[in-house]
């Protein structure tokens, strides 16, 4: 499910409702006004995860919400009525997990779309004293790896996603020089 099909229900995601011409890549809305966002390095980051993935050919969606706003998803799609840090709804819904979609059309170019709970993300860095910046690119990492067929319903999904998001994130970092980190077990297995 995707951000358009929720809100006119014909199964076609944000991004593939662009030109044909277009270049594929990221499309970033920022839907919210309580955590000040600033856009161009979580595009950047999003570029170097998808680099890192080999999937700069599919175009992906990142929307980024309030707590109101991702209460409201998570309660109408989890059945959580609570707050998250990222919902994920991929385009390609039975892709296994490490295997690319098989686009066959351009419209198919899509890997799908990330909501991303800033506000939420913001209040656990305040609470752990974590980078707000650093923490919302590892939710983006987590969230396309949903995208990419990943789950962790089970110890042993988990372990192969958590596998996944640290190859990813140590490439990431070796890229840019950074620190990131996976969420930890128990945080993931939460959610």
């Amino acid at each position: 499910m995707s951000l358009t099909a929720l809100t006119k229900g014909n199964g076609r995601t944000l991004t593939s409702l662009l030109p044909l011409v277009h270049i594929m890549g990221v499309v970033l809305r920022n839907l919210q006004h309580v955590v000040p966002l600033r856009r161009a390095r979580l595009r950047k980051d999003v570029e170097t995860l998808r680099l890192i993935l080999g999937v700069q050919k599919f175009d992906l969606g990142i929307i980024c919400v309030d707590n109101r706003k991702i209460q409201h998803l998570n309660r109408t799609y989890r059945k959580k009525n609570k707050p998250t840090d990222v919902l994920s709804f991929p385009f390609h819904e039975d892709l296994r997990p490490g295997k690319l979609p098989c686009a066959l059309y351009r419209d198919e170019f899509n890997l799908g779309d990330i909501f991303l709970g800033v506000e939420y993300v913001m209040q656990q860095c305040k609470e752990t004293s974590c980078d707000f910046h650093g923490t919302l690119t590892v939710v983006a990492a987590h969230g396309i790896c949903h995208l990419l067929g990943y789950r962790h319903e089970t110890d042993e999904e988990w372990d192969e996603m958590f596998q996944r998001e640290s190859y990813i994130l140590s490439e990431f970092n070796r890229l840019t020089g950074g620190h990131l980190e996976p969420l930890t077990k128990r945080t993931t297995r939460e959610r």
